[in-house]
């Protein structure tokens, strides 16, 4: 896609948005079915994917690992947010996108009760090929990290809230 047909496509959104702030609020959903074993299969909207406890919790390593899973949607969300920033920008880049985390498993074990259950530390990093300046990539940059839904979550907590629902 090039920058004009993105602009074509993005502008009556963004004054549909301008004109009814309602209609801008999207609800995503996602949703799972408890499998047999310690499993949860989760409807992708494109494919199946199982997931189950990590190795390093007592999984045997055959289902996915719901905290991969989410670096994957943040090195997935990145990714579309920077090319749509270098597009709508004009800049030329290519490259790739790769996120790390650091999880104590001491916590979600309960293990020791003061380990914090979650990552402790995420690590976002782009590797970038372009004959941009400096200056234009550190701009796309900032407006990357500005825009991706799934970083500006995980860096600003929503307010989040459980309940269950027993057929029993």
């Amino acid at each position: 896609m090039q920058r004009d047909e993105l602009r074509a496509v993005q502008e009556p959104l963004k004054q549909r948005y301008r004109d009814d702030p309602d209609a801008a609020v999207v609800t995503l959903r996602a949703t799972g079915s408890l499998e047999d074993g310690i499993a949860c299969s989760v409807d992708t909207g494109r494919a199946l994917a199982q997931a189950g406890l990590h190795p390093a919790s007592g999984g045997d390593g055959s289902f996915v690992c719901s905290g991969d899973m989410l670096l994957q949607a943040l090195v997935a969300c990145a990714g579309v947010t920077l090319r749509a920033v270098a597009t709508s920008l004009d800049i030329p880049v290519t490259g790739s996108v790769r996120a790390e985390g650091d999880l104590d498993f001491r916590g979600t074990l309960a293990v020791d009760r003061d380990t914090p259950v979650g990552f402790k530390d995420i690590r976002l990093t782009f590797d970038l090929e372009s004959d941009a300046s400096e200056e234009s990539l550190a701009t796309l940059i900032k407006l990357t990290e500005r825009y991706c839904v799934v970083l500006q979550t995980l860096a600003s907590t929503p307010e989040l809230s459980v309940s269950y629902a027993s057929s029993a």
